[in-house]
């Protein structure tokens, strides 16, 4: 590769006018999301009937925007809060669907994509970039689209594993030195911590992880560091991970998929996480049909699943992905990894929440879900449930004991309604 890799660089308008109405293109997600060229596309006024798919993005996204309404088709596989509006107004779509079932859409040719926009590391010696913070469904985006347009961007991390792209795949590509999207975690909250205390006590030395993001893994992360010998298999994980892995709680050595090495297939956070993920022989990126597969999953040792929710009914029924029918998030890999970890020797699948909602007006443990709510783990996959009150497991309950177990970790406050509910509901 030429060491002056920028020469065949082009402008952000330039990237992508080979994109024509009715394409299916897709937009690489999270940390990665190339902001320049999604805000380059939402400049061509002349495309119609642009369909773009994408897992949760971060910053603006323009091709969302009521504008551009008829113009592009956002299409979330996983919503993030800058499509919620636009999903809620009609002007976009959800899919429900596993998180390990996103990449074989793009390489069974079910989508089949005229255009993929990716942020990618700059190219090596030998002509190689990477996929960076996300490989995710981006892997086989990168590997099915006509066109492959990038952001090649100095400041993203160059990582490890299935994540290479070489240069000569590239049809366009802009050279930038921008900052990537980062997350900052806020404060912990006293319930994040007491729930983090009653799941760190479920976590035994040798297991092995798999946390998304948020207050309640944070805490959990923070109190694990009298734990021996962790190891993660997760699809995504943040900056609490970091000082586990540096101060030798987190060593991979009892794993049996990809042992000795922390496996992800995107990361979320701020720049010490990019910066520690960067050429980190420890840490590998896959893409989400090998991180999320159940098959693999279970293969290793005490899976802990640390997983959330929006509410609960008192039959065990898990709602995570709306607010009745506002879609809120998506399925993601809630439900690889709550059965992953109930056959894995010794997992422990946990679904985490605060008792209440709404500055503490509503109970998140409920009667019946909401009208349009979506059930993303069944009552036959559900195991740990974990609030601030305490933690149960539903697994090879009934019916009746379940109801009584989900009110004993209910908020004291609205017990006694659910008592009634499940007298009138279940004749108890």
């Amino acid at each position: 590769m030429n060491s002056d890799w920028t020469s065949r660089a082009v402008s952000p308008d330039e990237a992508v006018a080979g994109i024509r109405s009715g394409a299916k293109v897709f937009v690489h997600g999270a940390a990665a999301t190339p902001t320049t060229l999604l805000e380059a596309l939402a400049r061509r006024t002349d495309l119609t009937g642009v369909t773009v798919y994408h897992l949760h993005t971060a910053g603006p996204a323009p091709f969302a925007d009521p504008e551009h309404d008829g113009r592009f088709r956002s299409v979330s596989l996983f919503t993030g809060a800058p499509l919620r509006g636009a999903i809620a107004e009609g002007r976009a779509d959800f899919v429900p669907i596993f998180l390990s079932d996103i990449p074989g859409l793009f390489l069974s040719g079910q989508v089949k994509l005229d255009a993929a926009l990716l942020s990618l590391s700059v190219p090596d010696r030998h002509g190689f970039c990477t996929l960076g913070t996300s490989v995710d469904a981006a892997r086989a985006a990168a590997d099915t689209a006509t066109l492959v347009i990038a952001e090649v961007n100095t400041q993203m991390p160059r990582t490890r594993g299935n994540v290479v792209v070489p240069a000569s795949r590239l049809d366009a590509f802009i050279a930038n030195d921008r900052a990537l999207h980062e997350h900052t975690p806020a404060p912990e909250t006293e319930i994040e911590g007491a729930i983090g205390e009653l799941i760190a006590d479920l976590v035994e030395d040798g297991s092995t992880l798999q946390m998304g993001i948020g207050g309640i893994p944070d805490a959990v992360l923070r109190r694990l560091g009298n734990k021996l010998e962790l190891g993660v298999h997760t699809e995504m994980f943040s900056d609490g991970l970091i000082d586990l892995q540096l101060n030798g709680v987190i060593t991979n050595r009892h794993k049996v998929v990809h042992p000795n090495r922390t496996v992800t297939s995107f990361v979320n956070g701020t720049r010490r996480l990019f910066d520690f993920v960067d050429d980190n022989p420890q840490v590998e990126f896959h893409p989400c049909d090998r991180t999320n597969d159940t098959s693999t999953i279970r293969r290793n040792p005490r899976v802990v699943a640390i997983n959330s929710a929006l509410e609960i009914d008192l039959s065990g029924q898990v709602c995570a992905d709306s607010i009745g029918y506002r879609i809120f998030s998506g399925i993601g890999g809630q439900m690889d990894f709550i059965r992953g970890a109930a056959l894995s020797p010794g997992g422990k699948p946990i679904i985490a929440l605060p008792s209440t909602a709404a500055r503490g007006t509503l109970s998140r443990i409920v009667p019946t879900l909401k009208p349009g709510a979506g059930v993303v783990t069944t009552r036959g996959h559900v195991h740990w449930i974990v609030t601030e009150f305490g933690a149960v497991n539903l697994h090879g309950a009934s019916i009746r004991e379940r109801g009584e177990m989900l009110i004993s970790i209910a908020h004291p406050d609205f017990r006694a309604e659910l008592r009634r509910d499940l007298a009138e509901i279940r004749h108890v």
